[in-house]
Formats: C-alpha cells, structure tokens, sequence
C-alpha cells in the first residue's frame, strides 16, 4: 500500500518495543501490536503466545483497507481509529503516520478511554521514531535503492541473455 518503504533497524525496534510496553503498563492492556499497512508485522509487545500475530497482522491491515473504502463513500478520506468489542477481549487499532497499524488487545481490567489516551500518545512517539528513521536512512544512503535497483536489472539482464 505504501509506495516508499522503510527500513527499520534493530535500534528503532527496541525503542518501539520500549514505547510499546510503557503504553501497555499505563492502558493495562494485554498486548500490543505495531503493523504495517501491508500487513507485516514489525513488532509486538505483551501476551502475544496465545495470538496467530501474524495472521492477526495481515486480517488487520485488511480491516483498515475495506474501511477505508467505507469512510469514502461516507465522504471521510479514512477512518484513523477502529473498535472491536467482545465479550472478554477488545481491540483498539489506531494509524501511526501514514505507513503502520497500532493495535491495542484489552480487557475488562481497563477501559477504552485508557486504551486511547495511551494509544494516542504511544502514535506520537512512533511518529518521531519513523520520522527519524526516514531522515536518517536519506541521509546515510542517497539512491540506494536507485543503485540497488540498476545492479539487480543488470545481473538478471545477465542470466536471462545466457
């Protein structure tokens, strides 16, 4: 879904990883996932054993893709925060920027306005993060992917004229 993709490195995972658990000890929320728009997972903190996080993942970036699509035919460009209820377990999927999926499991233990108010400062920070992220990856490789890209074209222009 995201024309640029961003590299994230195994520092900015364990920031997130960081900011991921804080939320969830404040929210007193059962688990957290943070899911790109493609549906991969990037990271998650929490009681995840018990989840298929990858499955979760995709059905997730799906559910944000088809209300997308609902919000503009009800005239909003998207919907930036989703609610499912259960009977014991809830989930509160945010956006975070433009590129990822914050999606909060909780129960009873707690309610969705804690969830929210933890979720909402949790996007912030992540916002940062990607920011900086991007800038950082700009600026230590300039046209990598442009390079890379020219050195893949050639070696199968190679394999593929043999």
């Amino acid at each position: 879904m995201s024309d640029d993709n961003l590299i994230i490195y195994e520092e900015e995972i364990e920031k997130i990883d960081l900011i991921l658990a804080r939320m969830l000890k404040g929210a007193e929320a059962k688990c957290a996932l943070l899911v790109d728009k493609d549906g991969h997972l990037i990271t998650r903190q929490g009681f995840t054993h018990s989840l298929d996080t990858t499955a979760l993942a995709a059905l997730l970036a799906g559910s944000f893709a088809s209300t997308k699509e609902i919000a503009r035919l009800v005239g909003e460009s998207e919907f930036s925060v989703l609610f499912h209820q259960g009977k014991k377990d809830h989930i509160h999927m945010s956006l975070v920027g433009d590129r990822s999926i914050l999606a909060v499991v909780f129960d009873d233990r707690t309610t969705i306005g804690m969830v929210r108010l933890y979720a909402k400062e949790t996007a912030a920070e992540l916002v940062k993060i990607f920011v900086a992220l991007k800038s950082k990856v700009q600026t230590e490789s300039p046209g990598l992917s442009d390079e890379f890209a020219a050195t893949a074209g050639d070696k199968l222009d190679d394999i593929f004229q043999d």
